[in-house]
């Protein structure tokens, strides 16, 4: 099975990333992160940029898995996945998933003129400035939000998580993973300390290549679950995605030091984005559980 990405598919993910860095670059990151205060002193709802949502359905991004004959793409899973994953790296907020796979059933969602949002796991995202709510949310509970680009709403009972979220999910973590990569070999080169480069000292070194291994990981475990679309490889995929973006947004923190808590550091957004996005849908605790059952249910000397 061949996993190298064609080079439709490298043109594809260079496409979003120009697009998202020329529509959501880090001033516009930055403008919707500093919302303003009400005369109480208390920060607005997020706003959804309408025009940008609309924006990313004129270049297909809504309707990627959508045949051709109904007015999409016509790409596969895997396609989904690297959009995503350039999604994730931008920290571009919003019902991303949701609106995505409602592309052909909720009208308007295809082009992104609506911004529909879905039960997930025992969290809805953007509920209040969605036009639709997909699933049971009776009862939801407006709740303060980490991620200051996410409002969320907490459901009174779990639903359960498609696995089709979960893998796009989990792309947007190997995103965010590669942008703090980034972010970290970029001030480790340029940031001084006695005289010379903080990534000549061993244990910056020691912090960015386990970075890089963690990110490398959850990139293969996340394009080989887009192949097969297997429940267990996409929890498998999941796990690896979120350890490589929470601990990756730590161990960049740890790289920029005291600077990396500021306000005005990118890095401490990802981070938030990575706890709110791995406390949704399945806990790591079920995947860890259900990747377990299929170990032990597979027979003696037999490779699953």
């Amino acid at each position: 099975m061949d996993f190298q990405l064609t080079d439709d598919q490298r043109a594809l993910r260079r496409g979003m990333r120009e697009l998202l860095g020329r529509r959501f670059g880090r001033e516009r990151l930055r403008a919707a992160a500093d919302r303003p205060r009400t005369p109480e002193g208390r920060e607005t709802p997020p706003a959804l940029d309408r025009g940008l949502w609309r924006d990313l359905g004129d270049a297909g991004f809504f309707a990627l898995r959508l045949p051709e004959a109904a007015g999409g793409v016509g790409l596969g899973l895997a396609e989904a996945v690297l959009v995503f994953e350039e999604a994730g790296r931008a920290l571009l907020p919003g019902p991303l998933v949701a609106t995505h796979l409602a592309a052909g059933e909720v009208p308007g969602a295809a082009t992104g003129e609506c911004v529909v949002a879905a039960a997930d796991g025992a969290l809805v995202e953007w509920m209040d400035a969605a036009d639709v709510v997909r699933g049971d949310v009776a009862g939801a509970v407006a709740m303060r939000s980490a991620d200051p680009l996410t409002p969320l709403h907490r459901l009174p009972r779990a639903v359960p998580a498609d696995p089709v979220a979960a893998l796009l999910s989990a792309a947007e973590q190997l995103g965010s993973a590669g942008r703090t990569l980034d972010l970290a070999v970029q001030h480790a080169r340029t940031r001084e300390q006695f005289g010379q480069p903080i990534g000549a000292f061993q244990a910056v070194k020691h912090l960015c290549s386990e970075m890089l291994v963690r990110s490398e990981l959850a990139r293969v475990a996340v394009y080989a679950a887009a192949v097969t679309a297997d429940p267990l490889d996409i929890a498998a995929a999941g796990l690896l995605a979120d350890e490589a973006a929470e601990q990756g947004a730590r161990d960049c923190l740890q790289v920029h030091g005291g600077m990396g808590f500021t306000w005005e550091s990118e890095v401490h957004l990802h981070l938030k984005r990575a706890w709110l996005r791995a406390r949704r849908g399945r806990s790591a605790a079920e995947a860890e559980e259900a990747l377990a059952a299929d170990a032990a249910a597979a027979p003696a000397g037999v490779p699953d």
